[in-house]
């Protein structure tokens, strides 16, 4: 394709902001239509990015703009309906996490891509960041071993977003608390890490301990996305997950939006065969350490650190896709895995039961898939 990529952009708040900036400094794409329920953000932006074409229907946009690619924004339980109106429509899709409100819908979402011969991206955006790409440079060139063991979880003291009762307290239009919200990034990022490993089971529980009572408000998610409402709290403020992989490794995943910590936590802890990592996302800076044996010496690793990516590389990369039209790891697979965990996750926690996602692989007489204890 040699001609400009027409973008447009559905959704008004700090994503859909970070989407906008990102088709800018995009080359080769022109932003050409915004679509928000907001009329003074809807103006405000489009005059700011010199959009022509503004609607408060999304499904005007998606008919009438003649795009190729756009940016889905919106609260999760719009991303499936717009997602797949979009790839029907012939349009390119670059949706905000979490993909769906649940697995169910993010699989309409990967069909319609595969249907249509589209790209299907999910903006993951943290997971290029610069201590997860110098790590995952670690683990590719054999340092760290095999990963078989990772911890990860993203704690926030206070921060419900926006305040309780706003459209992130809501299931029917978040889907979940932290874990569709922070949490589903340190998923995505241990997954990343890990090798994209098949998944067996889930083991989890879900608790709201302070969003009910009115307590653990925060700053985020606020702007575009509303005041709070005095609505019921809906969902959990705090998820925890035990991971069990195909390959018989294991991964321990906590988010939550308010807890009694008393600071922020956000990190993933990665334990191989040869050595291991601790990345951190905390004050007073962002750090990687990293541990391994050299010539049967133990050694500290101090890797290189580029800059950090986020929307604007998570837009770039799907542009590129598109103009390639490279269809090979970019039609929601990945993500709806994503998906098919969360959603186990909140069925184990209703259940106190674990979850199988998949049989467990034959293994060799007397050997495991990765180093375990005889037990």
């Amino acid at each position: 394709m040699s001609r400009n990529l027409r973008a447009g952009v559905i959704g008004l708040g700090w994503a859909g902001q970070q989407h906008l900036d990102g088709y800018q400094r995009a080359a080769g794409v022109d932003l050409v239509g915004l679509a928000g329920m907001e009329p003074e953000p809807l103006q405000r932006l489009a005059d700011e990015y010199g959009i022509e074409h503004r609607y408060a229907d999304w499904a005007d946009l998606v008919k009438d703009a003649d795009l190729d690619v756009v940016s889905v924004c919106t609260p999760p339980s719009l991303h499936a309906p717009i997602t797949v109106a979009a790839l029907e429509a012939g349009i390119n899709v670059l949706s905000e996490k979490p993909m769906a409100l649940d697995a169910a819908s993010a699989r309409t979402m990967v069909d319609a891509a595969k249907a249509n011969g589209k790209i299907l991206d999910i903006s993951f955006n943290h997971r290029r960041k610069a201590e997860v790409t110098a790590a995952k440079d670690l683990i590719d060139k054999g340092l760290l071993g095999d990963i078989y063991y990772a911890k990860a979880g993203w704690m926030r003291h206070n921060g419900i977003p926006g305040g309780v009762g706003n459209w992130f307290s809501r299931k029917a239009t978040s889907g979940g608390g932290p874990l569709m919200d922070i949490g589903v990034h340190m998923l995505d990022m241990a997954l990343h890490l890990m090798g994209e490993p098949s998944v067996q089971t889930v083991t989890a529980s879900t608790y709201a301990a302070f969003g009910p009572r009115g307590r653990g408000r925060g700053q985020y998610g606020a702007g575009a996305h509303g005041a709070a409402e005095p609505v019921d709290f809906e969902v959990e403020d705090l998820a925890t997950a035990f991971v069990r992989m195909d390959n018989g490794a294991t991964l321990l995943l906590e988010s939550s939006w308010a807890q009694g910590v008393g600071h922020d936590d956000m990190y993933v802890t990665l334990f191989g065969t040869e050595g291991g990592a601790e990345l951190t996302w905390n004050p007073p800076a962002p750090q990687l350490r990293a541990w391994t044996t050299i010539d049967g010496v133990d050694a500290s690793l101090n890797p290189q650190l580029g800059l950090s990516g986020g929307h604007a590389e998570a837009v770039a990369d799907f542009v590129a896709a598109v103009r390639d039209h490279n269809l090979d790891g970019h039609q929601g697979e990945e993500a709806l895995t994503r998906s098919l965990i969360v959603d186990a996750t909140y069925h184990s926690a209703a259940e106190s039961t674990e979850i199988r996602l998949s049989p467990a692989p034959p293994q060799p007489a007397g050997q495991d898939a990765v180093v375990r204890t005889a037990g």
